[in-house]
């Protein structure tokens, strides 16, 4: 008895102590969840939350000075890295907007660095359809405070649309307050391989503040893009472009029709004279059922002697854009090493070294989602560049890596 009695005062004792040992822990569930709930709350009040793919990096960028100097080795290794899985993060974007804190927290640069580049503002019209933490990156790479930025959220749409795009943010900036001097054009999977300030240099000096479009008269294999109407569909987030049997009139006012890129820098001037003049809307007009307008408008109209800041003797000359080509779809002298997309290249690690040391003001195309550390060792190169080139004193949310 004496020893039953003995166990069952043992057994009730270390019940006692589950129990006590159970309503702390209950306690201390309650205090996380009530914790867990008030954030919860502050969150839904104060913040947008914006569910991103990042790359969980495992300190693989520090193998990103090696890569752009093609090591084999750190090539190698920064391939594994680049096959991890992506995980989920969120972007929290405090409600209502604080662009000073979003500067902050993002590292953008909060200051013009240098008089050449604050008396030379610049002006930037960007069409972005996916991968918004791409965008982020390419925004904060161009970001000065005193340049200005037209943003065009496309959902596919044709390009038609994207060139009314460039059009209606042209309307925005000629009414801006902002003095910029010129305009460029990007999508959201370009990033800068020349500075803020080095953009300046080669605008100034190599083009004399002058419109850059490079381009050729129309030579006959391209003359089918103009000669018949075309008809352009989204179906499953997917454009395709339909030849319809309907020849177009000859272009209007006896204008040539040039062929060139779809990317420019244009001085304000000149961007006055494509809101304005006859000519200029004309050619808008008639060329709305083209194919693909972007790539003969601007140039065709930079081609005109009497227009505000042409260049109407250059050819394929202007820096613009580091493009890889298909072998089938255009010229290269780069062989892609990442993979192609609609038959352009989506760089990979091995082409960074040739990336650097290309003579463009910027390069497409990048994507996040598919070689992160690609885009990370570009931008941590394109970050050191501009810090290495200032001589104000560098704030520590400039840098990249904390």
């Amino acid at each position: 008895m004496d020893r039953k009695f003995g166990s069952s005062n043992t057994a009730r004792s270390e019940l006692l102590g589950y129990s006590n040992m159970n309503k702390i822990k209950l306690i201390f569930f309650i205090a996380l969840l009530v914790m867990f709930i008030c954030i919860l709350a502050y969150l839904k009040t104060s913040t947008i939350v914006y569910p991103i793919l990042r790359y969980e990096q495992y300190n693989c960028s520090r193998y990103c000075s090696a890569i752009l100097n093609g090591d084999t080795a750190a090539l190698w290794l920064g391939e594994r890295c680049e096959k991890q899985k992506p995980k989920i993060f969120h972007v929290h974007i405090p409600v209502p907007i604080n662009c000073t804190r979003i500067k902050l927290e993002n590292h953008f640069i909060t200051s013009s660095l240098s008089q050449e580049e604050a008396s030379y503002p610049l002006a930037y019209i960007i069409i972005i359809h996916q991968e918004f933490e791409m965008f982020v990156k390419l925004l904060r790479a161009i970001y000065r405070p005193q340049n200005v930025y037209c943003i065009h959220v496309d959902q596919k749409s044709p390009k038609d649309y994207q060139r009314k795009a460039d059009i209606n943010c042209m309307k925005d900036l000629v009414n801006s307050t902002v003095a910029w001097k010129e305009v460029i054009n990007l999508c959201g999977q370009d990033f800068p391989i020349k500075t803020n300030r080095e953009i300046i240099w080669y605008i100034k000096n190599k083009w004399g503040g002058r419109n850059i479009t490079p381009g050729i008269q129309q030579p006959p294999h391209m003359k089918y893009r103009t000669e018949y109407s075309y008809k352009e569909e989204i179906k499953n987030s997917k454009a395709k472009i339909y030849k319809l049997n309907q020849k177009k009139a000859a272009p209007p006012l006896e204008l040539t029709i040039y062929f060139g890129t779809a990317y420019y820098v244009l001085t304000r001037q000149f961007v006055e004279f494509v809101l304005e003049d006859a000519r200029a809307l004309a050619l808008l007009e008639w060329s709305r059922d083209t194919y693909s307008p972007d790539e003969h408008y601007w140039v065709t109209l930079n081609r005109l002697k009497d227009a505000p800041d042409t260049t109407p003797n250059v050819s394929w000359d202007g820096d613009v854009r580091a493009v890889v080509w298909a072998p089938h779809a255009g010229p290269t002298s780069h062989d892609c090493k990442g993979y192609y997309r609609n038959d352009i290249c989506v760089y990979g690690l091995r082409d960074l070294k040739w990336i650097i040391q290309q003579p463009t003001m910027f390069a497409n195309k990048f994507e996040q989602t598919t070689n992160p550390l690609t885009v990370a060792c570009m931008e941590q190169w394109h970050r050191d560049r501009i810090l290495n080139q200032t001589s104000e004193t560098i704030q520590p949310h400039w840098y990249l890596q904390d």
